[in-house]
C-alpha cells in the first residue's frame, strides 16, 4: 500500500463509501490515514461529539477538505451532552472553505447567529433545515444575501420562519434550482408567489401542510371575485412537482402552476382539495415527457353534486394518450368505502387501459376496491411492469396470485392488507419460481409458513404497518366522521357528531 501512486490511492478511497471502512482504513498505515483526510469530502456528526467545539475544531481540521456536512440530532436527549451551537458552525465554516451542501436536522440550539456564519461559506450552493426551530427569517435572508451560489433550499418544519423577504430576495436575484417547504406554518401557498421570476428557474418545487389545513388556510390577497385572471409568472424549467395538503379551491394560489408547466417529468398531488378534471386532462396533455405520476385522493362534494374523488377515467385517457415515457404510478384513494365503489371516480377498465397503455414499470395501488380478479388478469399481460405494490385492495382474491406471476418483467411484488388472499396465493407465487422479492404484511390469511419458498427474498409481518402518509385528516360522510390514525394507516372506523 505505501507504495501505491498517489492517483490510484486516491480512487481507491472515493470507491469506499461506509464511514466504518473508511474509519478502519486509517488505521492501516499513516499514508492512508493522511489521504483518507484528504480525499474525505462528506461527513455526518450528531449526538456524542462532546464537548462539541473542541471535537468539531479537531473534527474539521483534520478533514480541511469537505464539501457536504450534515449534522443531526434526531432522537438527542440531555444524556447525549450538549448539541452544536452556534459556535460549532462558526468553526464548521473557517475550517471547510470547500463547503457546498449543508444539512442541519433537529438542531435546537443554532439560531439566525449561528446560521449567519455561513455566509463565510462562499461556495455554499445547499441548505437543508429540518426543525430548526430557532432559525428565523432574518437567518434566511442572511444567508440568500452572502451565498450567491444557493441552488438548493428545503425549508422543513421552521416554525419561526415568516417573513419571505428572504424568498423576494433569491427570487430576483438568486439563482435558485430547488426549493421544498413543508409543515412551516409561518409561510403560505400565497407567500410562495412572491418568489415571482425566480419561478422561471426553478426546476424542483415541492410544498407540503399538515394539520388542520382544510380549516384555517388564508385567502388569497389579490383575489376579486368574479374577475378572471392568472398569475403573471413563468415555470417552464419545473421538471419536478409535489403538492400536498393544500385547498385550490376558488382562490387560484400555487394553482397556477397546474396552468403553466410544460416540461414535467415528476408529479406528485397529495390530497390537494379543489382539483378540477379539466384542468388536469389539459395538464397531462401538455407534459409528455411525464415519468413519474402519483395521484393521492379523497372523496369530496364535486361539480356534478357526486360524492368522489376529483378525477375520472377522462384523466387516465389523457395520460395514457399522452405521456408515452410515463414509468411510474401510485393511485392511493383514502376514506373511499368498499361498499360504495362510485367514490372512486377511476374504474378497473381506466386503470387497466393505463397500464396496458404505457411502459408502467413500477404500480402502485392503494386502497382500489375496484380492482378484481380479472383486472388482474388484464395487467398480467403488461410487457414492462417489474414492480407491483397492492395495499388495501380488497377484491383480489387468490386468483390474482395466478394472473399477476404471469407478466412477463414482474420481479417485485408487495401486499399489505390484502385480506382475500391466502397461503393457496402464496403458493403460486412458489410454483412459479419467478419473483426475487415478495413482501407480505398484514395479510390475515397468509401465514409465516406460506410465504416461504414463495421468492428468493421474503420479507413478512403479520402486523400492519404504516405506510400512507395521512395526518390528522378527517372527512364527513352522511353525518359521520371517518378519521386517520395517528400511526398513519388508512382505516375506516366511525365516530358519531
Amino acid at each position: 500500500m505505501e507504495d501505491l501512486p498517489e492517483p490510484l490511492l486516491a480512487d481507491i478511497i472515493k470507491r469506499i463509501t461506509v464511514s466504518s471502512d473508511l474509519n478502519s482504513l486509517c488505521l492501516v498505515s499513516k499514508r492512508l490515514c493522511a489521504a483518507e483526510a484528504e480525499h474525505r469530502s462528506a461527513i455526518r456528526v450528531g449526538c456524542g461529539v462532546d464537548p462539541t467545539t473542541e471535537a468539531l475544531t479537531s473534527l474539521f481540521s483534520r478533514f480541511s477538505n469537505l464539501w457536504k456536512v450534515e449534522i443531526n440530532y434526531s432522537g438527542w436527549t440531555p444524556s447525549h451532552g450538549d448539541q452544536v451551537n452556534n459556535q460549532g458552525i462558526l468553526v464548521l465554516s473557517h475550517h471547510c472553505p470547500l463547503l457546498c451542501d449543508v444539512t442541519l436536522s433537529f438542531c435546537a440550539h443554532i439560531d439566525d447567529a449561528g446560521l449567519s456564519y455561513l455566509a463565510y461559506c462562499k461556495k455554499l450552493r445547499s441548505l437543508k433545515l429540518s426543525f430548526a426551530p430557532a432559525i428565523t427569517s432574518t437567518g434566511i435572508f442572511r444567508v440568500a444575501v452572502s451565498c450567491c451560489y444557493l441552488s438548493v433550499l428545503h425549508l422543513v418544519d421552521c416554525i419561526a420562519i415568516d417573513n419571505v423577504e428572504w424568498l423576494e430576495y433569491l427570487g430576483r436575484y438568486g439563482s435558485l434550482g430547488e426549493l421544498v417547504v413543508k409543515d412551516c406554518d409561518g409561510i403560505s401557498q400565497y407567500d410562495l408567489l412572491k418568489f415571482g421570476p425566480g419561478w422561471r428557474k426553478l426546476q424542483r418545487f415541492e410544498f407540503e401542510v399538515n394539520g388542520t389545513y382544510w380549516l384555517s388556510e388564508p385567502r388569497d390577497p389579490s383575489y376579486v371575485s368574479g374577475y378572471p385572471y392568472g398569475y403573471d409568472l413563468c415555470c417552464d424549467s419545473l421538471k419536478d412537482l409535489r403538492l400536498a395538503h393544500i385547498i385550490t379551491d376558488r382562490e387560484i394560489g400555487l394553482r397556477f402552476l397546474l396552468g403553466k408547466c410544460n416540461t414535467l417529468e415528476t408529479l406528485y398531488l397529495e390530497y390537494v382539495i379543489g382539483l378540477h378534471e379539466n384542468e388536469m386532462i389539459s395538464l397531462f396533455q401538455r407534459c409528455s415527457n411525464l415519468k413519474t405520476v402519483s395521484l393521492r385522493l379523497k372523496p369530496l362534494h364535486c361539480e356534478d353534486f357526486e360524492f368522489r374523488t376529483a378525477l375520472t377515467d377522462a384523466s387516465l385517457k389523457a395520460l395514457a394518450a399522452s405521456c408515452p415515457m410515463l414509468q411510474v404510478v401510485e393511485l392511493t384513494f383514502a376514506f373511499c368505502e368498499p361498499d360504495w365503489p362510485t367514490e372512486i371516480g377511476f374504474t378497473q377498465e381506466g386503470i387497466v387501459t393505463l397500464i396496458q397503455s404505457c411502459p408502467i414499470r413500477s404500480l402502485l395501488l392503494n386502497g382500489a376496491s375496484i380492482l378484481y380478479d380479472e383486472g388482474m388478469k388484464c395487467l398480467s399481460s403488461s410487457q414492462f411492469l417489474e414492480k407491483l405494490e397492492l395495499v388495501d385492495c380488497r377484491s383480489i382474491t387468490d386468483a390474482s396470485m395466478n394472473f399477476i406471476i404471469q407478466a412477463p418483467c414482474l420481479s417485485n411484488l408487495t401486499l399489505r392488507k390484502c385480506k382475500k388472499v391466502t397461503d393457496n396465493g402464496m403458493a403460486a407465487l412458489a410454483r412459479s419460481q419467478k419473483l426475487d422479492s415478495l413482501t407480505v404484511i398484514g395479510c390475515h390469511w397468509v401465514s409465516h409458513e406460506g410465504v416461504q419458498g414463495a421468492a428468493k427474498s421474503v420479507r413478512y409481518s403479520a402486523e400492519i404497518e404504516s405506510h400512507d402518509s395521512l395526518k390528522g385528516m378527517c372527512i364527513k360522510r352522511n353525518g359521520r366522521k371517518t378519521y386517520q390514525s395517528s400511526m398513519g394507516v388508512v382505516f375506516g372506523r366511525y365516530f358519531d357528531d
